[in-house]
């Protein structure tokens, strides 16, 4: 039994609370200069062989997921739970107390304390639930034989304001333990025209199905003057059982999200491969095709042949290609393209229009959550405790009129848990209250 009580006060001290609080900063702080989840090959040149095998038994490189920081973070919902176990019976019987059977020798104890003599005991015409009243505090009374007391209480909840935190704290925790096992983040790479129905999970690269098709129609991207990207986008489509269930365009920091799992626009890579959209000027007609490099392809049904032959390029970006095109037994024709320009060409018996621009694959960051709003929740929870903790306090004051031999006393007195300064400051005010109604008392009374 001894053992179990050392136990219980060990989990319940605040110095252990210190510990664990001191050292996941300190971790977190590591885990924040030592960059995670790199190759080994990168921790020998960053640093050398022998510190990387030493972070690699410390398991640094994967500071998050290592047994001891979950072994820190359960210590830590281990010490707050039993702590709140240990203090919460206490300051659940100080909110619920019945103030009015305090020991009244309390009263002349308090810090705060201001007493009036009056001459009569014929008092009773002064209201005092009405006195304290006006001076914003709504309070109860009680009679104790020849005399009375007055009690009224503000901010008496604000004592759980430190327990709302360490329950924030868990459910933080809770929504984080439900997003691990039950949520994912991976990426996946899509080319124009062409779907997936599964991603590969970030690290690992293990394939995750999704459950439904999603297709990368387009992919926009603009360039400043110097060459740098601008900004880009995807035109995405979500199809189940080949249907079109939902079209967005996403962008940067505009993400689609379906089924709890949210696609975000993260990246995106050039191909040596390029989109050609041909549309027929007569009928209406187009179609889109996706062609390589130096490669000739057709349209049958048109007897339609063409190819890239050549391109522009600064790096993997291409500035300028050249199509080669020929309508049946025509002359084949050529022209220079900047991404996306139309061009018309015209054989002995139609006209058609074409449009190419290089084929680029979307790079997208997916990640399934379920636990997220738990964690919004607990987030909640943690700003509404660190208000009552800080901004609120537990404030009283009793009122008491006490018959003695040379009339009636009248004490009023009062205490806070905290925020002192400002208790007095309200003390003070109602004490001006008190004042009023036994000068119109004694007024009226002389």
């Amino acid at each position: 039994m001894k053992l179990i009580n050392q136990l219980w006060a060990f989990f319940a001290s605040v110095q252990l609370a210190i510990f664990t609080l001191g050292s996941i900063a300190l971790t977190s702080i590591i885990g924040t200069i030592i960059p995670q989840g790199k190759p080994n090959d990168f921790y020998v040149d960053y640093f050398d062989a022998k510190t990387a095998i030493f972070l690699q038994i410390l398991d640094i490189p994967t500071m998050y997921s290592s047994w001891w920081f979950y072994g820190l973070l359960g210590l830590l919902c281990t010490n707050l739970i039993i702590c709140s176990l240990e203090r919460l019976p206490a300051v659940w019987r100080i909110i619920t107390a019945d103030n009015l059977a305090i020991p009244l020798e309390r009263i002349e104890k308090m810090n705060s304390l201001r007493q009036w003599s009056l001459r009569t005991e014929e008092v009773d015409s002064i209201d005092w639930q009405e006195t304290l009243k006006s001076g914003g505090w709504r309070c109860e009374t009680r009679k104790l034989g020849d005399s009375s007391l007055s009690f009224s209480q503000k901010g008496r909840w604000s004592r759980l304001g430190v327990y709302i935190v360490h329950t924030s704290i868990l459910v933080i925790f809770f929504g984080a333990i439900i997003g691990y096992f039950f949520g994912f983040k991976g990426s996946v790479m899509i080319p124009e025209l062409r779907s997936t129905e599964k991603i590969f999970t970030n690290p690992g690269s293990i394939p995750i199905e999704l459950g439904f098709t999603i297709r990368c129609n387009s992919f926009g991207l603009e360039f400043y003057d110097n060459g740098m990207p601008k900004e880009y986008n995807s035109s995405l489509t979500i199809l189940e059982n080949g249907k079109e269930i939902l079209n967005e365009i996403i962008k940067v920091n505009s993400p689609l999200t379906y089924k709890g799992i949210t696609f975000y626009q993260s990246s995106y890579q050039g191909h040596q491969e390029f989109l050609i959209e041909i549309t027929e000027a007569s009928t209406g007609e187009s179609r889109q095709f996706s062609l390589p490099f130096q490669q000739q392809i057709s349209w049958d049904d048109k007897n339609l042949r063409f190819g890239i032959i050549n391109v522009e390029a600064v790096g993997q970006r291409v500035l300028r290609s050249k199509v080669w095109f020929k309508a049946g037994d025509d002359p084949a024709i050529t022209q220079w393209l900047t991404n996306n320009e139309i061009v018309s060409f015209t054989s002995v018996e139609k006209k058609y229009s074409l449009k190419s621009k290089q084929l680029y694959s979307t790079g997208l960051q997916v990640a399934k959550d379920p636990g997220v709003w738990i964690v919004y929740f607990g987030c909640g929870l943690l700003l509404l405790g660190l208000y009552m903790a800080f901004f609120l306090s537990h404030k009283r004051i009793w009122l008491y009129q006490q018959v003695t031999a040379k009339g009636m006393l009248i004490s009023l007195a009062g205490s806070a848990n905290k925020n002192k300064l400002a208790f007095v400051q309200a003390f003070t005010r109602l004490e001006g209250f008190v004042d009023q109604t036994i000068r119109r008392y004694n007024n009226k009374n002389p």
